[in-house]
């Protein structure tokens, strides 16, 4: 089939490749604009376009998805099918009405469980055991569409979304270039969601990923390794932030009171409201990350230093 592929973060990038190595067409690429990124925030186009521009596929940057020129432009290249892995872009059903087998997109999830933006971290957040990926045609509503296929991925008790997305990228694109065989052979039909089991994963903020202490242990673990890379889990130290990486929560450890550290010879225990976690790599405000025992080590905590504490 004649494709035009619309994606923009890495993690759509396993599914481009595999489509480019496929015997399907891959016409065009959509993705969002060049944008802002890194640490000297230098404008750069997004994985999906450094791939597609590499590949010499012709790349569309439209401003919005509704713009008449990306609309005629799509509508000259009439492809058969549109894949989407992670687009960033509302599809209105102008767009979707082009391709004559419709839109498929490979979300990260078991649908309908975790419709929306941020199906990865929620799955980490509230505990999941058990996640995946899953094709479905897109209809003007949110993540609603029929689904195609299927594959799950357990949740490992130390994943972070940014583990768990790497490995779903890649089993997902497997995923998606066997749902176009099936479209392009005829022999795939999609199958209604359902509600059973529905949920929804709207975007983690920056706000969102403020770590609170006096939380459970189990809490803090979680919500830590669901904004593991991003947004990035923080909280204050000495009224500056301090970014947080993955925690181990430990029940071998002397009781610390709710923000408190504890700072061992080579460990650094953070209390809760349970029982403490041991802090990984920390970032303080200006600086890169570092151990937290070197981190500890420079700032020498007292007792009337507390995470959080305003």
């Amino acid at each position: 089939m004649k494709l035009v592929f619309a994606g923009t973060p890495e993690a759509a990038v396993p599914s481009l490749k595999t489509l480019l190595g496929s015997r399907h067409e891959v016409a065009a690429v959509a993705t969002r604009p060049d944008a802002r990124s890194g640490r000297g925030r230098r404008v750069s186009p997004s994985p999906v376009a450094q791939v597609a521009e590499e590949a010499g596929v012709e790349v569309l940057k439209p401003g919005q998805a509704s713009d008449p020129a990306f609309l005629d432009r799509l509508r000259a290249i009439a492809p058969d099918c549109c894949p989407v892995v992670a687009y960033g872009a509302l599809l209105r059903q102008e767009a979707l009405d082009v391709p004559a087998n419709g839109w498929v997109n490979l979300h990260f999830s078991l649908l309908p469980q975790w419709r929306g933006a941020a199906p990865v971290q929620h799955a980490v957040l509230h505990g999941d055991d058990l996640t995946g990926a899953a094709t479905f045609r897109i209809e003007p509503d949110l993540d609603s569409g029929p689904v195609f296929g299927t594959v799950v991925e357990p949740i490992g008790p130390g994943d972070t979304s940014g583990d768990l997305l790497s490995r779903l990228a890649e089993s997902g694109a497997g995923l998606l270039l066997r749902t176009l065989d099936g479209i392009e052979a005829g022999e795939l039909a999609p199958q209604p969601q359902g509600d059973q089991g529905l949920s929804f994963a709207p975007k983690i903020t920056p706000a969102d990923a403020e770590v609170d202490f006096t939380a459970p242990a189990m809490r803090v673990d979680r919500l830590i390794r669901a904004c593991t890379p991003a947004p990035g889990a923080w909280t204050t130290f000495r009224g500056e932030r301090l970014k947080v990486g993955p925690v181990r929560p430990v029940t071998d450890a002397d009781a610390v009171p709710p923000g408190r550290l504890a700072v061992g010879k080579d460990r650094v225990f953070a209390g809760t409201a349970t029982h403490p976690v041991e802090l990984g790599e920390v970032q303080p405000q200006g600086k890169r990350p570092m151990p937290a025992v070197d981190w500890a080590r420079g700032v020498r905590p007292t007792d009337d230093d507390v995470l959080g504490a305003t």
